[in-house]
């Protein structure tokens, strides 16, 4: 077997098994697989976050036409308020760190993604243990407090999501659910609805990064990576319920913990 053909393999391999965990716990795994890009395929920081970027934008598009199916479409349009409060953030942060992200030197690139995945892995951790399932109404009574929040919420969601490279959804859902009180499991297809066009606009800016041609030098990993996220997280969604979520939930976050750690450790060298 050749040299290429192992990294194709190791590239559907990864993203299957990243795409099941992923699928366990309703996220499209983004925050896992870009360690992976760094540590294991040796691709450059900033060129990880656009295949990255590329990737989720595959995965969520996917994740979205399976939605359709389990949430009513009225059902979306009634809540495209809160889409368009959160999008009024979300693509003006997107926009501002992929563009801040082009001219940022690696060594500041990697140190703020370390501390992203680190900020992430918490995230995980209070999602584990705190129980959004029981939260109902919003933090604010509906008016401009609520407005002003989600717009502030959808910015710093946009730079996570654009320095990243993910969709998003591990901080959008909790956000739609505390601020919004929609049922979690609205908010999941809500959350797509918000990451779609806010990952277009952290790649179209992209686009502008002599790095973009990472996914033309790695095209054959980028599709075989595709592929194998995509039927991982299907068989990630079929065995939902095998596992207990906070186990789940927790284990995840420790391992991106020491991922992350791991992947970036030479920055604290620096």
């Amino acid at each position: 077997m050749s040299s290429v053909s192992k990294r194709n393999g190791k590239g559907f391999f990864s993203g299957a098994v990243i795409g099941a965990l992923g699928g366990l716990i309703g996220l499209g795994g983004a925050e896992f697989r870009l360690p992976v890009l760094i540590g294991s395929f040796k691709i450059p920081t900033l060129e990880a976050v656009i295949f990255n970027k590329a990737m989720s934008l595959a995965v969520v598009a996917i994740a979205l036409i399976f939605r359709t199916k389990s949430i009513a479409p009225d059902q979306l349009v009634e809540h495209l308020d809160i889409v368009m409060n959160l999008l009024a953030g979300s693509l003006i942060g997107a926009w501002w760190a992929a563009g801040r992200a082009i001219k940022m030197s690696r060594i500041w690139l990697d140190r703020i993604i370390l501390i992203l995945l680190v900020l992430l892995s918490f995230v995980m951790f209070s999602e584990a243990w705190l129980p959004l399932h029981s939260i109902s109404g919003g933090l604010f009574q509906p008016g401009i407090a609520t407005i002003i929040a989600g717009v502030i919420s959808g910015f710093f969601i946009g730079i996570v999501a654009a320095l990243l490279g993910v969709a998003g959804g591990e901080l959008l859902i909790p956000t739609i659910v505390i601020l919004f009180g929609v049922d979690i499991k609205l908010a999941g297809s809500l959350s797509l609805m918000i990451s779609l066009p806010t990952m277009i606009v952290g790649f179209s800016r992209y686009t502008n990064a002599d790095a973009f041609q990472i996914l033309k030098k790695e095209r054959p990993l980028f599709v075989w990576m595709v592929i194998g996220s995509v039927i991982g997280a299907a068989i990630g969604g079929l065995l939902v319920g095998l596992f207990p979520v906070k186990v789940l939930m927790t284990l995840l976050g420790v391992i991106l913990l020491i991922s992350a750690i791991k992947t970036f450790k030479h920055t604290r060298q620096k």
